[in-house]
Formats: C-alpha cells, sequence, structure tokens
C-alpha cells in the first residue's frame, strides 16, 4: 500500500527534544515500511526516517530563528501533498483540521489522527461540517456519547499513542490498526460504488 504520512512542521519527525505527535508519526512511519509499505514521510528536512522523506521546510520550525508564522509554511505543505495526492493509497494527517477543505473529496482515501485537545467549543461546528473526515484518536478521553454527538467528533476508533510493542506475530499496534482501518474504508467505499 501507498501511504502517505504528513507531520507537523514544528518538531522534526522523531523530534530531537519535546514533541509528543512527532514521535508517534515516527512509531507509525516506521512500522508501516517493516510491515512492506511504500511510505512517504512529509515533515520537517532534518528528520529521519526509513521512508521516503519529502521535506516541506528545511529543518524544524520551532528551531529557526528566521520562522514568525508556522501557518504559511503548513499552508505550502497541505499545497504540496495535495499535488501528490494520486500517487498515494492513504493520506493519514497529523496536523489537526488545516487539510480538511482542499482533501474532503478524497476523504475516502484520508486518516486524520487526531492528537490535540478535541473537547474545545470552537470545533463543534467544523466536525459538523467537514463529518465525512475519517478521523482517529490516541486517546480513550474523547467524549462518550451521548457527549461525543454534541461535539461533532466522529472518531472510528482509538489508536494507543504509547510506544508500538513487538509481538511475535508481527508488528506493532498502532500501524497495524491504522493500515487495517484504512484498508477496512477502502474496501467499503469500493463495495458502494
Amino acid at each position: 500500500m501507498r501511504i502517505a504520512q504528513v507531520a507537523p512542521l514544528i518538531e522534526s519527525v522523531p523530534p530531537r527534544l519535546y514533541g509528543g505527535t512527532e514521535r508517534i508519526v515516527s512509531y507509525l512511519t516506521e512500522e508501516l515500511v517493516r510491515a512492506g509499505h511504500d511510505v512517504t514521510l512529509f515533515a520537517s528536512g532534518d528528520s529521519i526516517t526509513s521512508a521516503e522523506l519529502d521535506p516541506c521546510c528545511s529543518r524544524a520550525l520551532r528551531l529557526d530563528p528566521t520562522v514568525s508564522d508556522t501557518i504559511p509554511h503548513f499552508m505550502l505543505m497541505i499545497d504540496k501533498v495535495r499535488e501528490r495526492a494520486e500517487e498515494f493509497d492513504v493520506l493519514h494527517f497529523h496536523i489537526d483540521l488545516f487539510h480538511f477543505p482542499l482533501f474532503r473529496a478524497l476523504a475516502a482515501r484520508t486518516l486524520t489522527t487526531l492528537h490535540g485537545r478535541q473537547d474545545l467549543g470552537d470545533l463543534k461546528p467544523f466536525y459538523s461540517r467537514f463529518g465525512d473526515m475519517p478521523l482517529v484518536s490516541i486517546s480513550t478521553c474523547l467524549p462518550k456519547p451521548p457527549r461525543a454527538r454534541a461535539s461533532g467528533i466522529r472518531a472510528r476508533c482509538c489508536i494507543s499513542g504509547s510506544p508500538p510493542v513487538r509481538t511475535a506475530s508481527g508488528s506493532g499496534c498502532p500501524a497495524a490498526q491504522a493500515v487495517k482501518l484504512a484498508t477496512l474504508r477502502r474496501v467499503r467505499s469500493a463495495r458502494r460504488s
């Protein structure tokens, strides 16, 4: 399977300092490569990965003294991913909500892992409007029904944010779950058409 992993640009993947999201992206990316998938990581140029790295800035934005606004860098990355979207079976985003408007037409091939707070009232209208975008949580602390319906969050499943644990049967849990979820969505979408 051809998979794009889209990481935040604030820290490198894996992070040299703080960066929980970037660490999870690294675990997932490396596990997917080990499982035999063709993975491209969209991240800062100082990232280290066994996947193909498509750098979207020269180094982690937090460490670059010339960067005063990160949003233009994220917008350029999203545009780059959109230009290459047809190359991938699954586009896995770890950048919150920035990509939703540009990737809505490709929702069946996307997956967005929610790494941040999801209990903020400002998110409700956004999730309601983009309810077709598949979401995955790394926390079991997302609102439970009926609060989940009230918040507009429709997470498909929860993938642990802890480091992957290798098992005798093969790959670590987080990557296997993400690929399984994305594969099931593609099979179901194909059956409906």
